[in-house]
């Protein structure tokens, strides 16, 4: 599948970006670029990057990429050369949400989903795995198993304690979730990313295929009336259908 565009973070902070236009539009976008540290500047000046809230943009946009400059008009997905993304923020974490300037309304809606389900302190999380990323390279020389050790510990939350997790010896660890539904599209993130990392999935009969096909490939799948007393080393799943 090829890509529309290509999803970059830039760095704006004291650089120089066009801002062209008056009103709502062009006030909202002069406070996303505060907020990123940009330098605002008029037309006359020298930049990369341009954003354009004018009522008539077409032959603004013309002038300025005849210039080499990369232009944003805002509404008009089909004068654009990049678009602004829904974001996110959990500093340092960004999450960017984009359609293309097809549907804003779509990616706004995309963007309060994920604002319900990451944690406040996920960018806690960020930092906590960075500065003990020389003791996880200690702790799991081999980078194959350092990964597996940090999925799984992010499987389990990605809350601040994730460190913590890490540094607790291997050991036998059994997730249980009760789905509320049978459509494996309902899935809580946390329910999805438990399933791709686990070493085993056990689960009642009644739990659907199309639900357990969610985990990886390789992880045996068990069904049993009860969660299992010994679920065996590294991250295991228990699953069952409410009710």
């Amino acid at each position: 599948m090829t890509l529309t565009a290509l999803p970059i973070f830039v760095k704006l902070a004291g650089r120089p970006v066009m801002l062209i236009g008056t009103g709502e539009a062009a006030e909202a976008k002069r406070r996303l670029l505060e907020r990123a540290g940009a330098a605002i500047v008029g037309e006359e000046a020298v930049a990369a990057l341009a954003i354009v809230a004018a009522d008539d943009p077409g032959p603004i946009v013309a002038r300025l990429r005849a210039r080499g400059v990369l232009v944003n008009t805002v509404d008009r997905p089909d004068l654009c050369d990049f678009t602004l993304p829904a974001i996110v923020a959990r500093d340092p974490v960004l999450v960017a949400v984009g359609t293309g300037g097809v549907s804003a309304g779509l990616a706004a809606a995309l963007r309060q989903k994920l604002e319900a389900e990451l944690p406040a302190d996920l960018g806690d999380t960020a930092r906590a795995l960075h500065a003990a990323r020389p003791e996880l390279r200690t702790r799991f020389p081999d980078p194959a198993d350092r990964r597996r050790a940090i999925a799984a510990a992010l499987a389990e939350g990605l809350g601040g304690d994730v460190v913590a997790r890490l540094r607790a010896p291997e050991a036998a660890r059994l997730l249980r979730f009760t789905l509320c539904s049978a459509d494996p599209d309902d899935l809580t993130l946390r329910q999805a990313r438990a399933l791709a990392q686990a070493e085993r999935v056990y689960h009642l009969p009644a739990v659907p295929t199309a639900i357990l096909d969610r985990a990886r490939a390789d992880a045996p799948r068990i069904a049993l009336p009860a969660p299992p007393e010994v679920p065996g080393p590294g991250l295991s799943v228990w699953l069952e259908i409410a009710g």
